[in-house]
């Protein structure tokens, strides 16, 4: 597979803070994505690419370029990542049989011009 390289031109942003419960028509809580990452999800999907669809496994190294030096749990980018690629159909699925690793991944920072840089790279092709 020919690598996949893409920019999201935004601020990253985490499911995991400011999550907001609700208890479902059967009265049972379920816990859903804050406003600010579901807005986020909308727009970074336009810079998603057009007519790929990933269902072979593959490394996804991601640069996560934060607008402040707060501290950042990489894990939760790439888990908000992951669940972006997957709504927007770029990857089949996000479990191991797909995203087999996620190496070279990491936060930096770049108060001008955060973003996501993302490389989407076949086992097979290094």
């Amino acid at each position: 597979m020919e690598p996949v390289r893409f920019v999201i031109p935004m601020p990253p942003v985490t499911k995991k803070n400011s999550q907001q419960i609700f208890r479902g028509r059967d009265g049972r809580p379920f816990i859903a994505p804050s406003a600010k990452y579901r807005a986020y999800e909308r727009a970074a999907g336009y810079y998603l690419p057009r007519g790929v669809h990933i269902a072979e496994p593959v490394n996804i190294r991601a640069v996560f370029y934060m607008p402040t030096r707060r501290r950042v749990d990489l894990v939760n980018l790439e888990e908000a990542l992951c669940d972006l690629l997957v709504a927007y159909g770029v990857i089949e699925d996000d479990n191991s049989r797909i995203v087999a690793s996620m190496d070279g991944s990491r936060v930096s920072y770049d108060k001008d011009n955060p973003r996501t840089e993302v490389e989407i790279t076949g086992l097979d092709s290094g």
